[in-house]
């Protein structure tokens, strides 16, 4: 199982905001072939969220754990029902960290004539 920094684990909350989930875990739970398709949709996007659909609190810990630590990825977050996990690929670099703006941030007007 991967750790990760505390800032790290910051930029892939804000990267995994806008996604939707991308596999879901029915009521039979975590089977073989769920396992596969996490493991399939990690090495395509590296930074999914999974919905579990189970009411208890500590079967889906559980799980978020089972599945990180059988495929050497890292827990991100767990809000509700929806797990966050992030499995870096080869290919790419390291976790950067988001660029800042400098200067001012623009007004609507300047906004608007950007077009």
């Amino acid at each position: 199982m991967l750790t990760l920094t505390i800032l790290q684990r910051q930029n892939l909350k804000a990267r995994a905001h806008p996604l939707k989930p991308t596999v879901m875990i029915g009521n039979a739970g975590l089977t073989p072939a769920v396992l596969e398709e996490i493991a399939r949709a990690l090495k395509c996007h590296e930074l999914i969220k999974i919905r579990v659909m189970n009411d208890d609190r500590d079967a889906r810990a559980t799980m978020q754990e089972e599945i990180c630590t059988q495929l050497n990825a890292a827990a991100v977050q767990r809000i509700g029902k929806i797990l966050v996990v992030y499995q870096p690929q080869e290919d790419v670099p390291e976790i950067a960290k988001p660029a800042k703006r400098k200067g001012k941030p623009q007004t609507k007007k300047q906004l608007g004539s950007r077009s």
